[in-house]
């Protein structure tokens, strides 16, 4: 197969797992979406499974609950039936049905705290996280409204040091359209205190000001809104804590509720490519307040 045929079918699968996780607020119609990638349904579900492994079905359904499980720890003033709602399931009893289905117990029984065997389980998956020390209770945030971002991206499945393989390809694609003013940003698709690590989409991002003709590289749009930015330093395995704390902790008593955009971190030094593997990050999770 030609380099430009498999390129292009990298892209119609990145496009379709993009779409997904923009509108997984509602019902996702694949007729439609074949349509607007100009391809046939059955040749999409093919190049989707291909790249992924997963069929589309299976994984609208695995996100729609990766994003329910995170919203009803968060979203204390939203009923079942609005996170339901908030995650693309036309009722309350369909969402129950298939939560027990992944999880084993309701989500009822998970907002009242059975979920931390699931996330500490996952936790322990992870032996850099797991020994991580670090105290995150002192971090307080600015809350600030981000614009919207077109990145070129490199989308990672597994949340691990393999990230490292990928954030390099970056750096060498970089080097070679000799781009020298950039940011780099990596997405949280899907949380990883929730989802287990090796099903996790990770997208290392690259931010530039201006289009870069002829790119090889797909693009995405991270959505604007309101962030909570929070700006610390750390090692491998402190991001995974982090993110452990700043939702089971922070934003469950701030107040706050968040959305269904993804979280981000804009790396002023990125540990997947340092050989002390440190980094130090402005750490964006997206919030409202009604």
């Amino acid at each position: 197969m030609k380099k430009d045929t498999i390129q292009k079918h990298k892209k119609i699968a990145n496009d379709i797992m993009y779409y997904i996780y923009r509108h997984i607020d509602t019902d996702i119609n694949i007729d439609e979406l074949s349509v607007d990638l100009d391809t046939s349904r059955f040749h999409m579900q093919r190049l989707f499974k291909e790249e992924f492994g997963q069929n589309i079905y299976e994984t609208i359904k695995s996100i729609r609950l990766q994003k329910a499980s995170n919203l009803l720890l968060t979203n204390k003033n939203s009923t079942i039936t609005d996170i339901a709602k908030m995650c693309g399931y036309s009722s309350q009893g369909a969402f129950i049905r298939v939560f027990k289905q992944k999880f084993n117990i309701t989500p009822k029984q998970w907002r009242k705290g059975e979920y931390k065997n699931f996330t500490n389980d996952i936790l322990t998956t992870s032996p850099t996280a797991s020994s991580a020390t670090t105290d995150f209770s002192n971090l307080i945030p600015k809350i600030i409204k981000m614009p919207t971002m077109r990145a070129y991206y490199i989308r990672h499945k597994g949340y691990n040091t393999s990230i490292k393989l990928t954030w390099q390809k970056l750096q060498t694609w970089l080097l070679c359209n000799d781009i020298k003013e950039y940011k780099q940003l990596g997405l949280h698709h899907d949380n990883p205190t929730i989802t287990p690590l090796n099903q996790c989409q990770y997208i290392a991002c690259i931010i530039v000001d201006k289009e870069i003709k002829k790119a090889t590289l797909p693009t995405l749009v991270i959505p604007s809104g309101v962030y909570a930015k929070f700006d610390f330093e750390g090692q491998y395995g402190d991001i995974l804590k982090f993110m452990n704390w700043v939702y089971f902790s922070w934003l469950i008593n701030s107040g706050y509720e968040t959305t269904t955009n993804p979280p981000y971190a804009i790396y002023k030094k990125n540990h997947f490519l340092e050989d002390d593997e440190k980094f130090i990050v402005s750490y964006y999770i997206p919030i409202s307040y009604t």
